[in-house]
């Protein structure tokens, strides 16, 4: 058996942008990247083809935006960006640590969490005190699919060295967290099951 945690809502509590694309346009604009009159429809097109389920990471989808208004900025720049962008400050939610501690007392232990910001989820994890609890950490950014994709779930199974079936998920969201189901896991969530009671809910796998 092993667990992997959703971070966000179940782990952590953010602050998100209310409107994610003037954020980026500041951040754009304080590093010499002319910003196109109407990026607020660009920003809200797709440009970069993937397959269903793919995870686009947000600067490839920001330099492609900037791209189809003619704009050329260096990579770096645009992650840079991007990345001082999603920088929230964030909550540990009430008995996140000894949830995953107790799981960990059960097998190995890991985050699998969709997130299309580089460093973002490192970073949430310092800023939460989370850093060092975990096996392994699994991002779509990273693997390149987002839950519930059976793909993000195989990869977070990997990095633990256990079969998918073996995985237990805990979230907060039943459509995305609950794909875990479709490769043979278990969900748990955290709507329904406190993170206090996980430890109870692990007792009882056998």
């Amino acid at each position: 058996m092993a667990v992997t945690f959703d971070l966000f809502g179940t782990l952590v509590d953010v602050e998100y942008p209310t409107d994610p694309a003037e954020v980026v346009a500041r951040e754009l604009e304080s590093r010499d990247v002319a910003v196109p009159d109407d990026w607020h429809v660009a920003y809200g097109e797709r440009h970069v083809d993937a397959p269903d389920g793919a995870e686009v990471p947000l600067p490839a989808h920001v330099a492609a935006a900037l791209d189809s208004r003619g704009v050329d900025a260096p990579d770096n720049v645009v992650r840079h960006a991007v990345v001082a962008a999603f920088d929230p400050e964030v909550t540990r939610r009430e008995n996140a640590l000894e949830a995953v501690r107790t799981a960990a007392d059960r097998g190995p232990v890991g985050i699998c969490s969709n997130c299309a910001v580089p460093e973002l989820v490192a970073r949430t994890l310092i800023r939460a005190g989370l850093r060092g609890e975990f096996d392994a950490v699994t991002t779509s950014v990273g693997c390149g699919w987002r839950k519930p994709h059976p793909k993000a779930f195989e990869a977070a199974a990997e990095a633990l060295g256990v079969a998918p079936s073996a995985l237990i998920h805990v979230g907060n969201d039943s459509t995305t967290d609950g794909g875990v189901v479709e490769v043979g896991g278990r969900f748990l969530d955290v709507t329904e099951i406190p993170l206090d009671a996980i430890g109870g809910e692990l007792e009882a796998e056998p």
